[in-house]
Formats: C-alpha cells, structure tokens, sequence
C-alpha cells in the first residue's frame, strides 16, 4: 500500500535509538515477538528483572536497577523524511508515515467508542537501544512497551522477516507489523492487556487471544487508511489492491507460531503457542479488514480462535 506521494510525515511522532542498548536486560517479545512475560510479571506485582532473561541489574545502567528508555528527540534524526515519496522509497519512513497514518485514524475512531486516543511514540532504532521493558533488538523483534507507551522497530527487522520467515517484503507487509504494534497500545488504553495472564500459553489462549486482537485492530485500520488524512487534509494511502492485501496476510502468516516452530525447531506444539497459527493470524487481520469495525475484534468470547 502506497503512500500518496505529497502527504506530509509528522516525524515529532518518533525517535531514534541505537548503540547504546547492550545484551542481558529484560528481553520480552513484542507484537511479532509477545509481552506476555512482562503482562506476568505487571499483573502480579514481580520486578520485570526478575524474570526470566531479566538480570536483577541492568548492565546498561551503571549497575542502578533502573532502566532508561531508548529513544532521542532530535528534530534532524529523519530529517529525509519529508513526505509520502520519502516512505515510498525507504523503509524507516515508511515507518514514520504509518505511525502518522494510524494514530490519525485511532485519533478521529476512537472517541466513537467514549475513550479519547494518547499517543504513543515509535522508537526506531538500529542494533540495539534500551526500553523501560528492557532492551531491545532485532531478535526480539518489534514490541510495545506498556512501562513507557512505546513502541521499539529495528527498521531492519522487515529484512529479517523477509528472508529467514518467507514474508512478503511488500509495503503493507511492513505497515501491518507497525499497525499491530498499536493495537496493543489501544489494549493498553481499553484496560484488556492483563487478559493475556489468564492463560498465556496454547492455542487458544488470553495470550493468543490478545495478539491475534492486535491482528484484528491492524486490519481495522487497513480497511480505513485510505479515508485517513494528514493535518493538511491529505489522505496517507492510496487505495489498497489485492496483492497489498496478500503482502499483509503473508506477513501475519510468517509470524504464526506454527511456521516459526516449523522453521526453528523442525516440530510444532501447540501447547506452546504465544500468538497464534498462521492460519488464525490471516483470519483476524481479514475479519478488521473486511468489517472496518474495533468491536469486531473480540478474540476473547469465542470458544476456539481458529
């Protein structure tokens, strides 16, 4: 899904990182990855660093327990990244513009509903930087961080979903992992993160159930993106076609437990799942996609998921 070429990227929505985070802090998994570890760990009152790949003290504050979320403010750290041609062209602010896109729409949506959107910023980083979760890296992959409401991307992270998981490298394929990033954010503001404590491993578990809801608000906002505008009353998107529809399902295909197990441990155990199948991924991104509508995202009432 193409960016309309003179639509303007509001880049005070992001920040930058990198460098500066080190291995050996708290390492939870993000939308791609789960925050379910730290969800535990929040419902029940344990110090996030005390779980498991926590380290008590994190190494990357001088030994104080504390840790400093990554991310500059500086106005010039995107600077190429002007307009809707710039996102066209490269990946990180393809990133910006999707940041812009969906708390646009999330903004004007959500007082539907009686609950007025906060915006979270993007920390786009390279390597490695430090989030109040713990660091992050691009083997966590991207993830929301309800400790400080921000997201963390490794633009780098959409080349490794491509050649070691099979996604699509296709525009939308990028904008869905973003997208369902904040659709934890919105759970987070809707109060239902917890719910992933319930049971946060199996197929058809809270775990599962949140993200494949995250997958589901991805879709929602994918049916609406070409009708969301920037402050100039510029529309981000061009409209989407069908084969930016099969770029996002091939990426939430990718990240589904089964394939990943399949491709990193040669056997599958549903048991064990975090996030749900492929199978399962691609039908809540297209049941948003094709209702266009939040309350069609409830995960949590059906009996089976699948």
């Amino acid at each position: 899904m193409s960016f309309n070429d003179d639509v303007q990227l509001d880049t005070s929505q992001v920040g930058s990182g990198g460098g500066g985070g080190r291995p050996g802090g708290m390492v939870v998994g993000g939308g791609v990855g789960g925050i379910i570890l730290l969800i535990i760990a929040l419902v029940f009152g344990i110090n996030p660093n005390d779980l498991p790949g926590g380290t008590g003290t994190d190494p990357g504050t001088g030994g104080s327990g504390q840790v400093e979320p990554g991310g500059s403010t500086d106005p010039n750290a995107f600077a190429e990244c002007k307009t809707g041609a710039d996102a066209n062209r490269s990946d990180t602010c393809r990133v910006i513009a999707t940041v812009n896109s969906v708390q646009a729409f999330w903004a004007a949506e959500l007082p539907r509903y009686r609950r007025e959107y906060t915006p979270a910023k993007t920390i786009i980083y390279t390597g490695s930087t430090q989030s109040a979760c713990g660091t992050a890296s691009n083997q966590v992959g991207p993830f929301y961080c309800p400790l400080d409401t921000q997201i963390y991307i490794d633009a780098s992270f959409f080349q490794i979903l491509s050649d070691q998981f099979g996604s699509s490298g296709g525009p939308l394929a990028q904008e869905y992992v973003v997208a369902h990033e904040y659709g934890h954010h919105l759970q987070d503001i809707f109060g239902t993160l917890g719910k992933a404590q319930q049971d946060p491993q199996g197929a058809n578990s809270g775990g599962v159930r949140l993200e494949l809801q995250a997958d589901c608000l991805a879709g929602v906002w994918a049916s609406n993106a070409t009708q969301t505008k920037d402050a100039q009353g510029t529309a981000f998107l061009k409209p989407l076609s069908d084969k930016d529809i099969q770029d996002a399902l091939s990426a939430a295909a990718s990240v589904g437990d089964d394939r990943i197990q399949e491709k990193t441990q040669g056997r599958v155990n549903p048991e064990s799942w975090t996030h749900g199948s492929a199978a399962a991924r691609q039908k809540w991104f297209t049941t948003g996609y094709e209702s266009g509508d939040l309350n069609s995202c409830d995960t949590f009432s059906p009996a089976t998921v699948e």
